[in-house]
């Protein structure tokens, strides 16, 4: 099954696999984030996936603006940790975080 997620100007396609349609579409609900058209802090739709690894143990997947440099995290869920899906903040709306440049 190919999976497509628009994520500013950008479509991604992911294909997930499995013996039967249920390990399919299980597979499928992995990729639990939304479509995202634009930056939260900026309002850019220059978007891109990144991925880092932090103190070579610590795997980071972020979506990033490429304008202004703010990012939004990917989580996983501790009992599943092929379960993806974007960090959220109090309000129920995408945490995105402006570029620190003390880092």
């Amino acid at each position: 099954m190919m999976i497509s997620k628009r994520l500013g100007r950008r479509q991604f396609h992911f294909t997930v696999q499995g013996a039967n349609l249920h390990e399919v579409v299980t597979e499928y609900e992995r990729l639990s984030f939304p479509d995202v058209a634009k930056c939260g802090i900026c309002g850019s739709d220059n978007l891109d996936l990144t991925a880092r690894v932090a103190q070579d143990k610590f795997k980071y997947t972020s979506l990033r603006c490429l304008d202004c440099r703010a990012d939004v995290t990917f989580g996983k869920r501790q009992e599943d940790d092929q379960t993806y899906f974007l960090r959220k903040n109090e309000e129920g709306k995408l945490d995105w975080r402006a570029y620190d440049k003390s880092n």
